[in-house]
């Protein structure tokens, strides 16, 4: 099913991220996870490419193994870093041959080692990621239905906040049916964000990108990799669980129990999980949220 079908469902939409392992024992403890992600019923499940298209064997061979094997729609993400044109028209007709629908058009990470003021496009590929979506919807007649990313803190490369919501826009101009958000741990962000794009005619989802923190280590390192501040508040909560590792995972889960059911008042269409590759978080903030619905109705 296509995004653009899956979103114009009735009710929220649940969708989950993963990443290729590195090794052969890294995506047999992936599919144990996935086993229970499908308890979940995800409306689709993602799979990301690494720095300059590093994982893309392992990143095919994962999309294909969750279409056939766990009958899951999958959303494969494409990236604009290090690849020529015509290595991503392969990438689509692989795609395309496995019945695969979806993906979401990517600038990418630069490659290990440089960094991104330094990055220059591949000769013979893609400068801008609205490039990249407009190419993959005209494979095969419209075949595929695209998602672009979305950054309510502002893109690393972006000039200014203005231009960066002016370049989404035209990304979703170009016939993107979605917008999914970086990891934020501001709600304020998410919110002024949508409606700045609101006020610039941007119609489709804009759908909250959620990371369920598993250490303070760990929430530091993704949020200086992606530009996204931890509020004070969150910076002390991390200050007190240090290195009680259980007690970390259940703030994960209680942080972001809290921003979902803020996001839920606030409107959302949905929420899309970046997993980190473990089920246990999603499965008790899915069940926390559904409780508090249900006791609500009753």
């Amino acid at each position: 099913m296509k995004l653009r079908d899956i979103y114009a469902q009735p009710g929220k939409t649940f969708s989950v991220e993963v990443y290729p392992p590195k090794d052969d024992a890294g995506v047999k403890r992936l599919f144990a996870e996935v086993d229970e992600f499908k308890k979940l019923n995800p409306a689709f499940c993602s799979v990301t490419y690494g720095a300059g298209g590093s994982t893309q064997v392992t990143t095919l061979e994962i999309v294909k193994r969750l279409r056939h094997e766990a009958r899951l729609e999958v959303m494969c993400h494409l990236t604009v870093v290090n690849q020529p044109k015509s290595n991503v028209g392969s990438v689509l007709r692989f795609l395309r041959e496995n019945d695969i629908e979806n993906v979401i058009a990517l600038a990418g990470d630069p490659p290990a080692g440089t960094s991104e003021g330094d990055w220059i496009p591949h000769p013979d590929g893609y400068h801008h990621s609205r490039e990249l979506v407009e190419d993959a919807l005209a494979f095969q007649d419209g075949w595929f239905s695209v998602a672009v990313a979305g950054f309510p803190e502002v893109h690393p490369r972006a000039e200014s906040r203005e231009s960066d919501l002016r370049y989404l826009k035209a990304k979703v101009d170009a016939g993107a049916d979605a917008v999914i958000t970086q990891l934020f741990f501001d709600n304020d962000d998410y919110y002024r964000y949508v409606d700045d794009l609101r006020a610039l005619g941007v119609e489709v989802p804009i759908v909250p990108g959620m990371m369920p923190i598993q250490s303070p280590a760990q929430c530091r390192r993704m949020a200086a990799m992606c530009q996204s501040k931890i509020p004070a508040r969150l910076g002390a909560l991390l200050e007190k669980v240090g290195d009680d590792a259980e007690a970390a995972v259940q703030l994960g889960i209680d942080y972001t129990c809290e921003q979902c059911e803020g996001l839920l008042e606030f409107g959302v269409p949905g929420f899309h999980f970046y997993s980190l590759n473990k089920a246990r978080q999603l499965k008790e903030i899915f069940d926390n949220l559904r409780l508090k619905s249900l006791a609500a109705a009753s």
